[in-house]
């Protein structure tokens, strides 16, 4: 499939509970020309979302019939659940000049990297230590322990795909992890690639992951 449209895509990924979606929504509040791409998801509703907001809430059947039409530019499955981007949402974006934000895993990632004719630009956010991520996951899952495990057990499985990335990045503060995302968004539109600390980076992944 080629595509060739005025806006960039940049898709932000992380393990559960890192905070790529608190990334992705602070980006979009504060920028007008970032806009958040709103997948499609056959899981339930948590407390305070709003369907056509945060996800389109559908069932399985509808989810399957949209793979069917070929619908998506990627869809995956995570926990349990469904998840997917509509391509006619993103193009109609991409057409306006909009940059559309991507709050999804690694495996839809590796699906919009193989579409030819856009500019896509990558970060993998992972978290100070794993300490931070599991009591991020305990407040955002009060009482649901099981969950909890499942979510942690998945971990390593998750970050072993942070070299498919352009740009990794460790939220140990949310606003300084912002800001640096910010400033390599705003470098790549103008095309110019962003040096980053390998050493460190590498550092982390192995403390992490050890």
């Amino acid at each position: 499939m080629s595509i060739v449209k005025k806006g960039m895509l940049f898709v932000l990924s992380s393990p559960s509970g890192v905070g790529k979606t608190t990334l992705t929504k602070k980006i979009s509040l504060n920028n007008n020309n970032f806009v958040i791409s709103i997948s499609h998801t056959t899981r339930k509703p948590r407390p305070n979302e709003v369907d056509g907001k945060d996800y389109f809430f559908i069932n399985e059947n509808k989810f399957n019939s949209l793979i069917e039409k070929e619908s998506f530019f990627e869809h995956a499955k995570i926990f349990d659940n469904l998840y997917g981007t509509t391509k006619k949402q993103v193009l109609n974006l991409m057409a306006n000049g909009k940059d559309v934000l991507f709050d999804i895993d690694w495996q839809g990632t590796q699906q919009l990297k193989k579409i030819e004719g856009i500019k896509l630009i990558t970060f993998f956010i992972i978290p100070p230590n794993i300490d931070t991520l599991k009591n991020r996951l305990i407040n955002r899952h009060k009482g649901e322990e099981t969950l909890i495990k499942k979510r942690m057990a998945k971990f390593s499985e998750e970050i072993s795909h942070w070299d498919e990335y352009n740009y990794v990045l460790i939220n140990d503060d949310l606003v300084t992890c912002y800001n640096n995302i910010l400033k390599i968004m705003m470098a790549e539109k103008k095309g110019v690639k962003e040096k980053q600390d390998t050493n460190t980076i590498l550092g982390k992944i192995k403390e992490l992951t050890k």
